[in-house]
């Protein structure tokens, strides 16, 4: 009987998201896909048979990981309104996604800083330029906002590109001291998300 497409993808997630924390956790050098089939209760022959190897479960971590904050943060910046306001709410969604996922975006910054030693064949080597074209077109979209609000007056008249850099490297230094909690809840997540966006953008805000 033939796997359904539903039961695959769920298999799929399972192993990324068993990976991406053992990522987080070890590292990606450190990590083998006996941890990942371990943590996933699995034979490795499964996790093959999904990923030809460790290297495109990071890959496949990556897209997932990008595909989470860009459904998150998209919708924000065509809300309307004005730059500094899109750009409020766009920093929000960001900041919910990475305590809400925080393996997946140690997963992307700790590839994103190693990749270059990778061996990589010329397939996993064009899609990880695809993926790195895919987090350069999210803070893009960052960076277009910015340019709204100094053409509106809400922010200062900063340089774009470097205000765009500043702000997303503060937003996902969360991730070097933010740790999940058990009694964690939707208002404490979103408070906290508030609290930490309203810290960085106040350096760019027009007064």
């Amino acid at each position: 009987m033939a796997k359904s497409p539903e039961l695959d993808m769920s298999i799929r997630e399972k192993i990324l998201d068993a990976a991406a924390a053992a990522f987080t956790r070890r590292g990606f050098s450190k990590t083998t896909m006996d941890d990942i089939a371990k943590s996933v209760g699995a034979t490795k022959g499964l996790i093959y048979y999904h990923f030809p190897s460790k290297f495109d479960i990071y890959l496949g971590g990556y897209e997932l990981g990008m595909n989470k904050v860009k459904q998150a943060v998209e919708p924000m910046a065509d809300q309307g309104g004005s730059g500094l306001e899109c750009l409020r709410q766009m920093s929000i969604a960001h900041v919910r996604n990475l305590m809400i996922n925080p393996k997946y975006h140690h997963l992307i910054h700790q590839g994103v800083r190693d990749q270059a030693s990778e061996s990589m064949t010329v397939r996993q080597r064009e899609s990880l330029m695809e993926l790195n074209q895919l987090r350069k077109d999210y803070e893009l979209m960052f960076r277009g906002i910015i340019e709204d609000g100094v053409a509106d007056g809400s922010l200062r008249a900063v340089d774009p590109v470097l205000a765009t850099r500043v702000l997303l490297s503060s937003l996902n230094a969360v991730d070097m001291w933010y740790r999940e909690m058990d009694d964690q809840s939707e208002d404490k997540i979103q408070a906290m998300a508030e609290g930490v966006v309203d810290l960085v953008i106040g350096g760019v805000q027009a007064h």
